[in-house]
């Protein structure tokens, strides 16, 4: 069984960011000066213009017709539907509530890659999900507190919503696997973000004008430019790229990095403390990756067939 590092390397590395970037998106809203739709808006549009401005220097490809109208569905999927409705949901109900159903879309993206695509779903595949998702409900039920908690309620709506991105996200790593590979990844992007902000505009123009840009602080300029440039920018490019290469099963067991990273981070700065429940944590999360990478796809057992298949022959 290949083991593609490129692929793999990939989607560690923008689910790092991801969860890194969790605390700096964070200090950029403390203040209440921009509020989580004005944020979602230019980290859209920054990445756009990124991206167009990356495309100026490479090949130019052209996208028909047909082609566009699915990119802008991946862009549905995968930005607008995924961060609108993890934001709208996660303001209706608690933070942990919010990171734990994000501990889902793994399992959707193997359910939908079975329907989808006729990918087996096997024993390995179920236990590293589910080894997996305890290490990362562990270290997101160890990072919690009852003030933190109690200053949000709990919605059974704002759960569904939250839910509803994990599974938008799903769909777009199964649904458009092979589609993105037909273009440059610049070329997927660009469209993908114009898209986005095409759509998001109308509903937060009005709080774009609203906002008072002159009291945002250069400590939450360089925050924000942080967030666009890596949180976005980078790690979507490392998003399709893990895509190309890897199964969308494997590709989705990389989300259990992110409230693992987030928990190193807090640590770090003294926010949090390590102990034998973190590091069994990271124990199954990392199992739980290594047992879906190895686990048969569709491929394999096409490719085992035809071996016993030749040599009962």
């Amino acid at each position: 069984m290949n083991f593609d590092l490129k692929g793999h390397a990939s989607m560690f590395g923008a689910n790092a960011i991801w969860g890194a970037m969790a605390p700096i998106a964070k200090f950029v809203m403390i203040s209440g000066t921009i509020i989580p739709l004005v944020v979602t808006n230019v980290r859209i549009a920054g990445a756009m213009i990124l991206f167009w401005l990356v495309s100026l220097f490479m090949k130019p490809e052209h996208v028909g017709a047909k082609d566009l109208a699915k990119l802008f569905g991946a862009s549905l999927l995968a930005i607008i539907f995924n961060q609108g409705c993890f934001i709208t949901g996660l303001g209706m109900t608690s933070p942990t509530n919010a990171s734990i159903i994000t501990t889902s879309m793994p399992l959707w993206a193997m359910v939908l890659a079975a329907f989808f695509l006729k990918e087996p779903i096997t024993g390995k595949k179920i236990m590293g999900i589910a080894a997996g998702a305890t290490g990362a409900v562990l270290l997101i039920l160890g990072g919690s507190s009852a003030n933190q908690d109690g200053a949000v309620s709990s919605s059974v709506w704002g759960d569904l919503i939250v839910l509803t991105a994990q599974l938008s996200y799903a769909l777009y790593i199964v649904l458009f696997k092979d589609f993105v590979s037909r273009y440059s990844l610049f070329t997927v992007m660009k469209w993908m973000f114009t898209f986005a902000f095409i759509c998001i505009l109308p509903f937060s123009a009005r709080e774009l004008s609203e906002t008072r840009w002159a009291a945002v602080t250069s400590m939450e300029w360089g925050a924000l430019s942080l967030v666009v440039a890596g949180a976005t920018f980078v790690s979507y490019i490392l998003v399709v790229i893990g895509q190309k290469r890897l199964r969308p099963t494997v590709a989705g067991m990389y989300n259990y990095i992110q409230p693992l990273v987030t928990c190193i981070i807090a640590i770090l700065w003294g926010m949090d403390t390590f102990g034998l429940t973190k590091a069994f944590a990271i124990m199954l999360i990392f199992a739980g990756v290594f047992l879906v990478t190895m686990s048969k796809s569709r491929k394999d057992m096409d490719s085992e067939r035809n071996t016993l298949s030749e040599i009962a022959g």
